[in-house]
């Protein structure tokens, strides 16, 4: 996708001289794991980017870091506008917008970042007086360096719950692989030239399926209290969900969270952020190849950054750095039955839910575990394999491992052939849900769970 930049002795130009204006400024940034880094920063200052009101900070959407884009393994996105479309499960009266770089393999100069509300659903037109130019640390030109991600500052825009968010990025000069979030199930769009401030979508010609650099968008306000991290696999990420529709599990009870208190029950006041990636499991990092190999200069993943880590290696990085986390659901366990070339041990798997738990405690954290759904018919499925998800149920249902349970399993299983899926919920291939099974996840999840904090230990 990445477009031939013509004019390369103008383009080395316009690189040499944003790097000169940017070798004196900082901005801080983070790291892939969140630890603070300082990188350099270049552009005006840029006055709006207070915020206008008070309250807590809480993720309303987000994504993890997957993967280097097929295809942009040396100019990156150079050149092109790229409008990601989000969709927000809370409201706020201000927000801000975190941007990686996790697989590039130099640094990415980013001179326009735009935040603005979607004019219409499923499209790249950004509605009248809501576009933001942001800034980081007071300038509008950023450099995130390989393998770093940054936050931008805050600006003042009331940003509805429920609602598409764009957020638009430009770069001048080639960055390297671009860091992308693949099967999406929403539509972003591209446009040549820099168009990030274009309140019409008619230059935006190019969608694809991927969201491109951006990983987070957090609101300021009152109508959350903290954050629930939905973390999982493609059955968290929403595998095979309708496209631009938002019905994968989290974002099903994020609604179901706004009914509740809007008919006036007590239920907890959280942002909703979904941080699945398919095919994630819980102790094994996956290089896929075919999501970072194809069309990279120098082939594969960043070294030493599989494009796929495990729970473990991701879960403070994708859950416990998450701004306001109260609690984390945990839907991980599956993969690691369908990929092990022989019978997976329960007993690691568990071992491995059990460390995240202590990881979310040590953080003051809870944890909500979810029952591992069946996938009798799918190609991987056998009768030992269905064993080792009973055995680990088991665990889980005897309250051996997670703070509380969502027993997804229950809820979506044929009931009379436990060992699948129930057929209106199933989407064809054995494994992954429909939208109306995602709906029933969803709806499995008992909103009472998500209050309060880890167990105290004497």
């Amino acid at each position: 996708m990445a477009r031939r930049h013509q004019g390369c002795a103008l383009l080395a130009g316009v690189t040499a001289l944003i790097v000169a204006l940017s070798a004196a400024l900082y901005v801080t940034v983070a790291s892939g794991d969140g630890t603070a880094r300082t990188t350099s920063a270049a552009g005006r200052p840029h006055g709006s980017a207070a915020p206008a009101s008070s309250g807590t900070w809480v993720g309303t959407w987000s994504a993890s870091p997957v993967a280097a884009e097929p295809g942009t393994g040396v100019t990156g996105l150079a050149g092109r506008s790229v409008r990601n479309v989000v969709h927000t499960s809370v409201g706020g009266t201000s927000a801000r917008v975190t941007l990686s770089n996790l697989f590039g393999r130099r640094p990415l100069t980013l001179t326009h970042v735009s935040l603005a509300l979607a004019a219409d659903e499923d499209g790249p037109a950004a509605a009248a007086g809501t576009m933001r130019r942001l800034a980081f640390g007071g300038r509008t030109t950023v450099v995130v360096p390989a393998g770093r991600q940054v936050v931008s500052d805050p600006v003042a825009l009331h940003v509805p719950a429920d609602a598409d968010v764009l957020v638009t990025t430009y770069s001048p000069t080639p960055s390297g692989p671009v860091t992308s979030h693949p099967r999406a199930r929403q539509i972003s769009y591209a446009a040549v030239g820099e168009r990030t401030r274009d309140l019409g979508g008619a230059a935006y010609t190019e969608q694809t399926e991927t969201w491109r650099y951006v990983t987070a968008l957090d609101v300021l306000g009152d109508e959350a209290d903290g954050t629930v991290v939905a973390f999982g696999d493609s059955l968290t990420e929403g595998a095979d969900s309708g496209v631009g529709e938002n019905r994968r599990w989290p974002d099903v009870f994020a609604r179901l969270l706004r009914e509740a208190a809007e008919e006036g029950r007590d239920v907890p006041r959280l942002g909703v952020v979904n941080q699945g990636i398919s095919g994630n499991r819980v102790l094994a990092d996956g290089f896929t190849g075919g999501l970072t190999g194809h069309g990279l200069a120098g082939g594969g993943p960043r070294a030493g950054v599989p494009d796929n880590p495990s729970g473990l290696r991701r879960f403070s990085r994708d859950a416990l750095d998450r701004p306001g986390v109260r609690t984390v659901v945990v839907d991980l366990g599956v993969n690691d039955i369908l990929r092990h070339p022989d019978v997976a041990d329960p007993d690691r798997i568990l071992d491995g839910l059990r460390t995240l738990v202590r990881r979310a405690h040590a953080r003051g954290v809870k944890v909500v575990g979810a029952t591992l759904m069946p996938f009798k018919g799918h190609p991987r499925w056998s009768g030992d394999r269905e064993e080792v998800r009973q055995r680990i149920n088991a665990e889980i249902r005897a309250g051996r491992v997670f703070d509380a349970v969502a027993d997804f399993d229950r809820a979506v299983r044929d009931p009379y052939d436990p060992r699948r899926l129930r057929s209106d919920y199933d989407c064809g291939d054995h494994l992954h849900l429909s939208d109306r099974g995602y709906a029933r996840m969803a709806q499995a999840l008992d909103p009472d769970d998500l209050e309060g904090g880890p167990p105290v230990r004497r």
